[in-house]
Order: C-alpha cells, then sequence, then structure tokens
C-alpha cells in the first residue's frame, strides 16, 4: 500500500507572512505589525494571566541551580561505585567493574529514598554519567550556577572552582568508562541515550577523541538497525507484555516514538565523520515514517491568547511496522494506559525529537510537528482534572505567596482514569524533557522570527520546570565539607533520610500488563533532563 507521512496542513513559509498566523489571541483585522509592537504585552499578559508577579528566571528557578544538587548527585557517584573502583585509578581496567546504573527511587515501601540499581545493559545507564557531567559543564562554563559558597558555607571550607572540576572530572570519567565499550551495541535504538548524555559532554569540555570516536562507534551501531525496507531503524526486537507478545523480526518492525530522541546521535555523528551523509539521511528518513505512523491528529482547541493555531498532534508510543509491505500493522502503548490514549512521556519524546531534526535539518515538517506536539501537550496540562493541583506556600524575593502547584506537572498519560484523586499518578520526567524540547523550539522559532510564538513555547517550558519545582523537589539535610584527603566528605545530620533522587513523581511504566509495574518514583533520567534544562538556560543566557 502507498504510504504517506501525515504532515500539518501549512507551511511555514506561508505562515511567515503574518506572525498572527502561527500564534495569536484572536483573527480580528487588526494588523500583524500593530499586535506586534503596540499589545504584544497585553497579548502575552492575557495568554499568560496568573504568572506570579516577580518574572525573574533566575528567582523563579532558584531551585533548578540549589546547592543541594550537587550534593545529591555527589553521594550517590560515591555511594554506588563499585567495591572494587578507586577513584583515580587506571580508567579501562575498571571498564568491567559496572554491572549496574542508578534507576529509581521509591516513594514508599522498604526501599524508600534510596536508588534502585538496573542492570548495566539497560536503556537508562547513561544517564547518571550524562548529569555528572552536566554538573562539570556548569563547573566549567558557568561556575557561579553551581552555588559553592552555599555548598560550603563555613570559611576555609570553601573549595576553588578548579578544585571541584578536578574532584567532578575524576568522577565524570570513573562513572562513564563502561559506556565506552557498550558503544558498539548493535541491539538497542537506545545507544543515543546511553552514549550523549556524558561523552558528547566529555569530547566538548575536554577534547577527549576517545568519546568522540565512542559516539561515532554508536552511531554506526544504531545505523546498522536500519531497516530500507520501511525507511526506519528498528526500536525494539521483540515486545513481551501479559497481554501481547510480537517476536518474529522478519514480519514485524518496532519502532517507539522514543526513537526520535535517540537520531541527534546520528546527526551529531555526522558532523564528525567522513560518512556523515549517511548517517544523516537515516536519521531524517526515519524521522519521517514517524509522522505518519505515531502522529494522530488532533483538533485544535480555540486560541486562548497566544497559540499555536497551525495541526495538533497526539502520539502512540508503539507501532508495528510490516518490513514487505510498508503498512502500519499496529499501534499500541507499551507503557501508557491503553494503546488509544496519549502516555505523556511519549508525547514528550516526540516534541523534543521533531525539535532536534528541526535544528539539524531545518526542515518545515519537524517545526511544525514539535508545535503541534508542544501546543497539544500544553492544552492537556492546563484541561487536567483540578485533583492534580496541590496549596502550597512558597518564599521568594516578592515574599511568601500561597498558590495550587502541580497544574504543571503532567499525569503519567493524559487519558488515563484517576483511580484516586487524592494521589493522581503524575509523572514528573515527562514534563522536564517535554520542557527541553519547548526550549528546543523556541530557539527554532526565534531563528524564523516567529518571536510570539518563541515566547508562547519558552514561558511554558519555564512554567512546566518552575511548576516541577515546587510540587516535586526533594528536599536535602546534608551538605559537603572538605576532608583531610583534600577530598569532599557528606555532613549528614539526618543520615539515610533523604531522598536520593532530585524529583519526586516520576512514573518509569504503569501499563496495567507491564511486566514490571512501577509508579511514584524519582527517576534518573528525569533528574537528568532537569539539570540539562537549566544548563540550556544558561547557554542561552537567561539566566
Amino acid at each position: 500500500m502507498e504510504t504517506k507521512a501525515v504532515l500539518p496542513d501549512k507551511s511555514l513559509a506561508r505562515l511567515s507572512e503574518s506572525s498572527s498566523d502561527l500564534g495569536s489571541p484572536n483573527h480580528s483585522a487588526t494588523s500583524p505589525t500593530t499586535q506586534a509592537t503596540s499589545t504584544f504585552g497585553d497579548q502575552l499578559q492575557d495568554a499568560l494571566s496568573d504568572l506570579p508577579s516577580d518574572g525573574n528566571l533566575a528567582n523563579r528557578l532558584a531551585r533548578l541551580y540549589d546547592e543541594k544538587i550537587l550534593v545529591k548527585l555527589y553521594r550517590t557517584a560515591i555511594k554506588y561505585l563499585p567495591p572494587d573502583v578507586v577513584l583515580g585509578t587506571d580508567l579501562r581496567s575498571i571498564k568491567d567493574s559496572f554491572k549496574a546504573f542508578p534507576e529509581y527511587v521509591p516513594q514508599d515501601g522498604p526501599d524508600a529514598g534510596r536508588y534502585v540499581l538496573r542492570e548495566a545493559e539497560f536503556w537508562t545507564c547513561g544517564y547518571f554519567p550524562g548529569t555528572l557531567y552536566a554538573l562539570l559543564e556548569r563547573a566549567v562554563r558557568f561556575p557561579q550556577a553551581l552555588n559553592i559558597p552555599a555548598v560550603f558555607p563555613e570559611q576555609g571550607q570553601r573549595p576553588t572552582s578548579s578544585s571541584l572540576y578536578s574532584h567532578l572530572k575524576t568522577l565524570c570519567e570513573t562513572w562513564a568508562e563502561p559506556l565506552h565499550a557498550m558503544s558498539g551495541r548493535t541491539d538497542t535504538h537506545d545507544i543515543g541515550f546511553i552514549v550523549m548524555p556524558a561523552l558528547r559532554r566529555d569530547w566538548e569540555l575536554t577534547g577527549n577523541p576517545r568519546s568522540l570516536g565512542s559516539i561515532a562507534r554508536a552511531a554506526r551501531s544504531l545505523a546498522s538497525r536500519y531497516v530500507p525496507s520501511v525507511g526506519a531503524i528498528r526500536s525494539w526486537d521483540l515486545i513481551r507484555k501479559k497481554d501481547v507478545e510480537i517476536l518474529d523480526m522478519d514480519e514485524n518492525v518496532i519502532c517507539i516514538i522514543d526513537s526520535l530522541c535517540n537520531l541527534d546521535l546520528l546527526y551529531y555523528a555526522a558532523e564528525h565523520s567522513a560518512d556523515g551523509e549517511r548517517l544523516a539521511e537515516i536519521a531524517t528518513t526515519h524521522a519521517e515514517p514517524i509522522m505518519r505512523s505515531h502522529l494522530r491528529p488532533e483538533k485544535p482547541a480555540p486560541p486562548d491568547g497566544i497559540a499555536y493555531t497551525g495541526q495538533w498532534y497526539s502520539t502512540y508510543h508503539v507501532a508495528v511496522l510490516d518490513p514487505k509491505t510498508n503498512s502500519i500493522k499496529r499501534q499500541m502503548t507499551a507503557q501508557g494506559y491503553s494503546d488509544s490514549s496519549t502516555w505523556a512521556r511519549g508525547q514528550a519524546w516526540g516534541i523534543m525529537g521533531y525539535a532536534q531534526c528541526y535544528m539539524a535539518t531545518k526542515r518545515d515538517e519537524f517545526l511544525l510537528a514539535s508545535c503541534g506536539l508542544a501546543e497539544y501537550f500544553i492544552h492537556r496540562l492546563e484541561t487536567s482534572p483540578d485533583c492534580v493541583e496541590a496549596a502550597v506556600e512558597s518564599t521568594g524575593a516578592a515574599g511568601t505567596r500561597k498558590s495550587a502547584t502541580g497544574r504543571y506537572v503532567p499525569l503519567f498519560d493524559f487519558d488515563a482514569p484517576i483511580e484516586n484523586p487524592a494521589q493522581p499518578v503524575w509523572d514528573s520526567s515527562a514534563g522536564v524533557i517535554a520542557a527541553n524540547g519547548m526550549l528546543i523550539l523556541s530557539q527554532a522559532l526565534a531563528g524564523r522570527q516567529q518571536d510570539m510564538l518563541a515566547s508562547r513555547f519558552r514561558e511554558a517550558a519555564v512554567r512546566i520546570v518552575q511548576d516541577t519545582l515546587d510540587f516535586a523537589f526533594a528536599p536535602e539535610s546534608a551538605s559537603l565539607v572538605n576532608n583531610e584527603k583534600g577530598g569532599f566528605s557528606l555532613s549528614d545530620p539526618t543520615p539515610g533520610q533523604n531522598f536520593e533522587a532530585i524529583l519526586r513523581y516520576g512514573t518509569a511504566n504503569n501499563n496495567v500488563n507491564a511486566r514490571k509495574r512501577y509508579a511514584n518514583h524519582g527517576l534518573v533520567y528525569g533528574d537528568y533532563y532537569l539539570v540539562e534544562f537549566g544548563n540550556r538556560l544558561l547557554s542561552m543566557g537567561l539566566v
């Protein structure tokens, strides 16, 4: 059968003739020029009417750079080092020592507050090393954002940024060492998630050619999973759930929405490789059929303030393609509520993935797809049941204020029934992933001089992260102190009582037929994308 990608119904070339087509409070006869100059502030205020009076991003997002983030990550990095690993020893001698990596932190039960480790082969293994490298990036590029005086409050205890850098670098290199060997894996499409968070930063911050070589090798490993007959990269080899098994690779090509965010590996390696054109072509070719197989057109709601008024999209999590006919055999979920529901983290992967694809290719259909996915995500946040909100008090530069929080922390699935209104099942990781995607999207739109819509998605991203920090940021009582060996130690007045992840209320997999169902916990990739968001803001000069 003939297959065509479902594309947004307007081209940016035509939309750029009038910014009001992309996002506007109404469709009146007021000229775009007048709207953009004399009433822009009013339009933005209408669209974002309940913003706190303190509009300074550094104040609104202060916890994004909280010293306790460094404390939590340092403790985890030291606590979960394999017992036979000694910091500062030859790195290549320890590559086989790491049998497991941090994955999630339960909020209740016997292991509450402590990381549960997952086998090193699992797709999340690269995120904790990547989060350490994100801190190293702050130490190098934005040392003021580490709040070192707050971490070491006693005079004489405070290290220099260079000594902190040296210690962080050792931890980063140690935790990242096993990732080099993994770069040759051809049994997973998640190799981008595994190597890019840590090894890209190692290459960019230190110029380590070994890391760039591992990235190039990983890209070729991912490219080996490309199936030309469907024009897509095979995500999973098989599916095993309680209610369904799909095992025959000759008859099925399984693609998941998450795959879009592994394409960044191909695009990045393409810029550093002799065969780069082929790698980039595979990435772009894969992104095209995913629009057909995973994006569901949704009717846009009437605009209330500045909004994207093109085609909106929800998403399928999984599509099974026929390698012989290139037809869609099945569309389903593996981690969401149902096959036809919108799994929040899948929607978030789509936002970020297509934004990244646009930045690499400048192809309009990818930008418009990301816009449509992002606007639908925002719509579902704002129309979620009232039970998602909780009353809190917060103190900032503007004083103490009472507010409702949780509205912009997504439910794990936007269509799942809420069984207990007193405790909905959220997924804070989905929110921070979507926020990163919207921040990239805002940069892309600014580059197309769509400034109002760029502001729309940038503010939505900030609001999501601000609400997540207010709602899900886990408190921490420990602090760091210098020790007599020239390193750092933890001073903890309540040992064993802290929550080791940065964020709570993540949900890895709440599908009723999943072989492992778990919700309401911290997630290592939720923490990574939170810290990544902070670094993006710093890079953009917004904080």
